[in-house]
């Protein structure tokens, strides 16, 4: 019996050593929120319109989406569906490009300070975040100008973007990961989100109902899709996708798992791999 619970105290370390570096972390987030804002300031600190560049990035990318695609294939109010839909993408695609490649970026401080790995978690967290509120600037403003209605379904997609919050630290976890033990990586990432924009129904919708069909199968097999979804559809339908909802609740608990298993496990041997 004594035995047996030693081993269960043994196989539930990682789990509490994971969670002690996250509570450590949480605990400096004023370190992390500064070291944020200093990057989003010196990424954009000799040009005229600073952090605004983002913004003025968003809309161009809508405008063209929009002025290439037309009508979108009869998709309502198609400027509003793709406001939406390259807003949560861009967000995707930043957490994932610039995860995996977060621990190199950051492996003299990894490797010359004792501070929980974690940190760099939270703090490309909030510096994507950061950047996406500029492109949130652009999209409120769409979605004003082409005629979307306030109603209690946003509340929806409030809670939607609350659970990609929520994800984004494990998800940069498990990229970061990911690029320090294996460098290829970082291109293989870059190469798989520049394809799986065209892949995902980001400008584009699938109204068939088959799944069959060849873009039926990048559309029903494709998680991005069902994130997508649960902030799209409460806007511009007033529906609230709940199967939506369960996959991406069960995606994220199973990010959140596998990365607090990884962050157990290899954070004291990541350092070597740099």
């Amino acid at each position: 019996m004594e035995a047996g619970s030693h081993e269960t105290a043994h196989d539930m370390k990682f789990l509490y050593d994971a969670l002690g570096d996250i509570g450590s972390a949480l605990g400096k987030r004023r370190i992390w929120f500064a070291l944020a804002s200093e990057d989003i300031s010196d990424q954009h600190r000799r040009t005229s319109l600073g952090p605004f560049w983002l913004l003025i990035n968003y809309l161009v990318f809508v405008a063209t989406f929009v002025f290439i695609m037309g009508r979108g294939e009869g998709i309502p109010n198609y400027t509003a569906y793709v406001a939406l839909g390259l807003l949560v993408w861009f967000y995707i695609m930043e957490t994932m490009n610039s995860g995996v490649g977060l621990f190199v970026r950051e492996e003299s401080f990894i490797k010359g300070t004792t501070l929980p790995l974690s940190l760099y978690v939270f703090r490309m967290t909030m510096q994507a975040l950061m950047r996406a509120g500029y492109a949130a600037l652009g999209c409120a403003v769409l979605l004003a100008v082409s005629g979307v209605d306030l109603s209690w379904s946003w509340l929806w997609s409030a809670a939607a973007i609350a659970l990609i919050v929520f994800v984004t630290p494990a998800a940069i976890m498990i990229f970061a990961f990911l690029g320090a033990y294996f460098p290829d990586s970082q291109f293989i990432v870059q190469n798989l989100t520049r394809v799986g924009m065209f892949l995902t129904p980001v400008f584009w919708a699938h109204t068939s109902q088959t799944a069959l069909s060849v873009r039926g199968i990048f559309y029903y097999w494709n998680p991005f899709t069902y994130f997508l979804e649960i902030v799209r559809v409460p806007i511009l339908s007033g529906d609230a996708p709940l199967r939506s909802f369960a996959l991406c609740i069960a995606i994220s608990g199973a990010a959140w798992l596998l990365a607090l298993f990884l962050l157990g496990r290899l954070r004291r041997q990541v350092v070597f791999m740099l």
